[in-house]
């Protein structure tokens, strides 16, 4: 499994302390920027690019992407077919849990504003974990990558 990193200024310090945890854990990452500190920089430029990885080859790629709150960086992603990506920001085990299990989210966007680095990390490692159920939650899967949404009048 390859794990893309992105984020801009408000989570560059969180995705920092977390490639080098993962790393050390001898996970496979790419890391898709922000490569340095720039507090004019936009977020859509550097999740897209992590977005992208997941939808090309989403049964080989995850993403965790970070923001001020993680909502903008997981609209963003979202846009992409095949990505299912999740707001995270209250530390929640069960939410993360859910996530994966219920959901299949392949991206797990972190609100840096509103975690430590600590809880951010067990969150993390924790959702890693964490299979998806499929059965009953699959046929919601499916019905979530239709090509294209037209809304009837």
């Amino acid at each position: 499994m390859n794990i893309h990193l992105a984020t801009d200024h408000a989570g560059f310090e969180m995705k920092e302390f977390l490639k080098e945890a993962l790393l050390e854990l001898g996970h496979n990452i790419t890391d898709h920027g922000a490569h340095e500190y720039n507090d004019s920089d936009d977020y859509p430029d550097y999740i897209k690019l992590a977005a992208s990885e997941v939808s090309i080859n989403p049964d080989e790629n995850i993403a965790i992407i970070f923001g001020g709150s993680g909502q903008g960086e997981a609209i963003t992603a979202n846009r992409f077919a095949n990505v299912r990506a999740t707001t995270y920001y209250h530390f929640d085990p069960e939410i993360i849990k859910l996530s994966r299990e219920h959901n299949d989210a392949n991206i797990l966007s972190i609100g840096a504003r509103f975690l430590s680095n600590e809880e951010m990390l067990e969150s993390v490692l924790f959702w890693l974990e964490i299979e998806f159920e499929g059965g009953r939650h699959l046929n919601r899967i499916e019905k979530i990558e239709i090509d294209t949404y037209i809304p009837q009048d």
